[in-house]
């Protein structure tokens, strides 16, 4: 019988706010056995962009990342966010190593090809060595994880952090029992964005399908429920979208198949 183990994929805006940040470090440190933080921290990106007097380009909720924009992003999600969390974490007794996939290879991509758009260097994920994840875990250490990884050619690329959740989860399922939870600002997947009563408990694909055909599910929430596809078709046991104070799994979105 596998080990369970709890990855939790956490939003930008959670994370870059003082006050939430460390209500999300105390409930993540509080969270028993095995465990991974996947984090954003694209407001921090903009912000110090902003002030270098870089552009920043989104298409869709997607940032471009071109040179000087993988710089941005590099000190501020594998530096600032991603040590900040970790000293964090430390302060709570919970033994983290910040990392992005380019150490110890964990997740490698390639730059993602120029058809309609050029999005720079914005990587797409080829696969993750979960043996090393494992290694790592094995040894009481928890992985804080920022969305970042390289092409193998010395080339680091932007990756989108719930498909760095995702693939981290398909990784670990060989090894573990794998509840990848995605927490953001909402209670969950809602039918009405500004009632937070219309939380949809479940979601399948058949409750999928129609739910985009009604325009319910729309913009940024396809992709993070296609990745929660993806995951639970190659092995996680089970995927939540909820709130970050709600990730004891109680709460939120189940997605199943």
């Amino acid at each position: 019988m596998k080990k369970q183990i709890t990855i939790i994929k956490v939003g930008g805006k959670i994370v870059e706010e003082r006050e939430s940040l460390l209500a999300l470090l105390d409930r993540f440190a509080a969270i028993e056995g095995d465990k991974v933080l996947i984090h954003g921290g694209g407001r921090s990106a903009t912000k110090i962009a902003e002030k270098l007097g870089i552009e920043s380009r989104m298409i869709d909720g997607r940032r471009v990342t071109d040179e000087a924009t993988l710089q941005v992003v590099t000190m501020v999600y594998g530096g600032l966010v991603n040590k900040n969390i970790v000293a964090g974490l430390q302060a709570r007794g919970t033994n983290a190593l910040g990392l992005t996939g380019a150490d110890c290879n964990i997740v490698h991509a390639h730059k993602r090809p120029v058809k309609e758009i050029d999005w720079g260097f914005v990587g797409d994920v080829d696969g993750a060595d979960g043996k090393m994840l494992a290694a790592l875990i094995e040894q009481g250490i928890v992985p804080v994880v920022a969305p970042l990884t390289h092409d193998g050619n010395g080339n680091m690329l932007n990756i989108n952090a719930d498909t760095m959740a995702a693939e981290t989860a398909k990784a670990l399922a060989p090894y573990f029992d794998v509840t990848l939870t995605y927490c953001f600002e909402f209670p969950g997947v809602m039918r009405d964005p500004e009632d937070a009563s219309s939380v949809i408990p479940l979601i399948t694909p058949d409750t999928y399908s129609n739910l985009k055909e009604e325009g319910v599910v729309s913009g940024g929430m396809i992709p993070k429920l296609d990745n929660a596809f993806n995951a639970l078709n190659n092995g996680v046991a089970k995927v939540i979208i909820t709130r970050a104070d709600a990730i004891d799994g109680k709460q939120g979105t189940h997605i199943t198949l």
